[in-house]
């Protein structure tokens, strides 16, 4: 009985052909096709099969032949790449038997699309909901494709895109960065995938900022991850939400704070700064609600990674008050070993500020620096310690693994902060101006300890 069958081939991996579709090229009188595609089917054609190739562009000429052959009695198969029913063949044909109001059977055999094979390369990038895009402006007006490309943006799917760039159409995935990098951070993983599961297949990783269109073909896949994909052990990510709903269930705190460091990191996109200075900025704006922290957060001499590098070895943290003592992530500490001491209630502290009329803090400080010179410094509250330690410093030649100056006040809080700047090699953090607290210098501290979130920016591990 003759009829005709649509049939995806798969991204070009005869291993990857699905049996109904070898068995419908094995059934087939006439195959027609595009003729770069019969290479990888001459192993499943009977003997005469009728084999008609076209060039590019000849869709429209397939189909019809395809109902001639059919309408003379044979049975046809009509190959497409990837799914025939996505960006294929499928489509055309169906309507063309409505046309021609043909009783011809027309069935659609499925194929393992190249966007899935791609997605099996790089690991798991559309756990969650994704749009697929073509940019070929051939058959549909470009003003409709950037409509389509805004929404996929501001939606937050993972986006896959076919037909991305060629030499006639080299403009428009610049134009798709652009628009990306308005609604996703810079730091969003990007793959290209080129002839995917074929001898020449080659994988790049990068991110939505440094992504270079200029390495991107027709013979290539791009895959844009949302705002919760990231890029592990060159695994690329998107979560599904199992971790979130079953592990963390009755711990609603970091999925709370993951969205809210969401909204955040969305404007700051803008900013021009490492992963590590951003981590720590969104700690401070998701502490204080204050997005002024964009002009006065200093990260300077590599201190982020200098710091964590002593906490992780089992370090010691000295704090000029317990507020800021009790603002930090206990958990963290118990598992790197590291001890967080204050003076302030120490009763050597207490006799020494009576015997050398100075306030209780800084006699903390004085305490702690004999006993801990090489110590992380925490300062919330109380700039006269902060000062207390960098006369130390200078008078007895030492520095300690880093300062994080966050006091809080009117009187001698902006000086206390400005000396630190005069340290060439000394790792400190600090919020210039009047601004401070405790539960800021706190919330330095565990941007620090969890350094190692800040490449996916998604905080909550011991929240």
């Amino acid at each position: 009985m003759s009829n005709i069958k649509v049939i995806g081939l798969g991204p070009g991996n005869p291993e990857l052909f699905l049996k109904p579709a070898i068995d419908a090229i094995k059934e087939a009188d006439v195959v027609i096709g595009y003729k770069y595609y019969f290479q990888f089917i001459q192993c499943y054609l009977a003997e005469g099969t009728d084999c008609i190739d076209t060039g590019m562009r000849q869709e429209v000429e397939r189909a019809k032949i395809a109902f001639e052959k059919a309408e003379a009695g044979q049975r046809v198969a009509v190959i497409s790449s990837g799914d025939a029913g996505i960006y294929g063949m499928a489509s055309l044909i169906l309507e063309m038997a409505d046309k021609r109001q043909t009783t011809i059977p027309v069935e659609v055999v499925p194929g393992i699309s190249a966007f899935q094979a791609a997605a099996a390369k790089l690991g798991a990038p559309l756990s969650h909901d994704f749009v697929i895009l073509s940019l070929s402006d051939l058959l549909t007006p470009w003003k409709l494709i950037e409509k389509r490309m805004k929404a996929a943006a501001m939606g937050d799917f993972v986006t896959v895109l076919y037909n991305p760039r060629s030499k006639k159409r080299y403009w428009q995935l610049y134009r798709l960065q652009e628009l990306f990098l308005e609604e996703r951070s810079p730091s969003t993983p990007v793959a290209v995938l080129r002839q995917v599961e074929r001898e020449e297949e080659h994988i790049t990783l990068t991110t939505l900022c440094e992504f270079d269109p200029e390495i991107v073909d027709m013979f290539s896949i791009v895959v844009i991850g949302n705002s919760q994909s990231y890029v592990s052990n060159n695994k690329f990510i998107t979560p599904r939400g199992y971790y979130s709903k079953y592990e963390q269930e009755g711990a609603p705190g970091p999925l709370i704070m993951q969205e809210s460091f969401r909204t955040i990191a969305g404007q700051l996109a803008d900013l021009d700064i490492s992963h590590e200075e951003k981590w720590v900025m969104m700690h401070c704006i998701h502490t204080t609600a204050d997005f002024e922290i964009k002009q006065l957060l200093r990260v300077k001499n590599d201190a982020v990674a200098r710091m964590n590098e002593y906490l992780l070895k089992g370090g010691t943290i000295i704090t000029d008050v317990t507020m800021v003592q009790s603002g930090i992530r206990k958990k963290a500490c118990e598992r790197y070993g590291i001890t967080v001491k204050c003076y302030l209630h120490d009763e050597r502290t207490t006799a020494l500020a009576q015997e050398k009329n100075i306030t209780r803090t800084q006699a903390g400080i004085r305490l702690a620096v004999e006993e801990h010179p090489d110590a992380l410094y925490v300062f919330g509250n109380a700039p006269t310690a902060l000062i207390e330690l960098t006369e130390l410093m200078r008078r007895k030649d030492f520095q300690p693994a880093g300062i994080i100056g966050a006091p809080v006040g009117f009187v001698n809080v902006e000086e206390s902060k400005h000396r630190l700047m005069t340290f060439n090699n000394l790792p400190y953090i600090s919020i210039e101006g009047r601004k401070g607290g405790s539960n800021l210098a706190a919330t330095i501290v565990n941007a620090v300890l969890s350094r190692d979130e800040a490449v996916t920016l998604k905080p909550g591990r011991d929240v």
